[in-house]
């Protein structure tokens, strides 16, 4: 191959990721904070953290979800969550936080 060749090859593989990156990154976010706010139950839940992205090779994306639990013995307590969100499937799993 030309070194033309090999410059244009390695173009084409980088452009198609850099053109829709901004928009890919924000629907990303967006479909995360969204799975984490409802699998929290919180009212009002609403991110806590910026999303704390990881490498691929983890799997998983996590955001701390902050809001008001639901139940009626809480008397609108506050409560904060740790989410995880799973890149492959697309799903959520919080877990309570506590702090001591």
């Amino acid at each position: 191959m030309t070194r033309i060749a090999i410059i244009a090859f390695a173009a084409a593989l980088v452009l198609p990721a850099a053109a829709s990156s901004d928009d890919a990154w924000a629907e990303h976010e967006k479909k995360v904070a969204e799975a984490c706010f409802a699998a929290s139950g919180f009212k009002d839940a609403k991110a806590h953290t910026k999303l704390m992205i990881f490498d691929d090779s983890v799997g998983m994306d996590a955001l701390v979800v902050e809001g008001e639990y639901p139940q009626e013995h809480m008397k609108g307590e506050k409560g904060m969550m740790l989410c995880l969100y799973n890149k492959t499937t697309e799903t959520a799993v919080t877990t309570e936080m506590t702090h001591n």
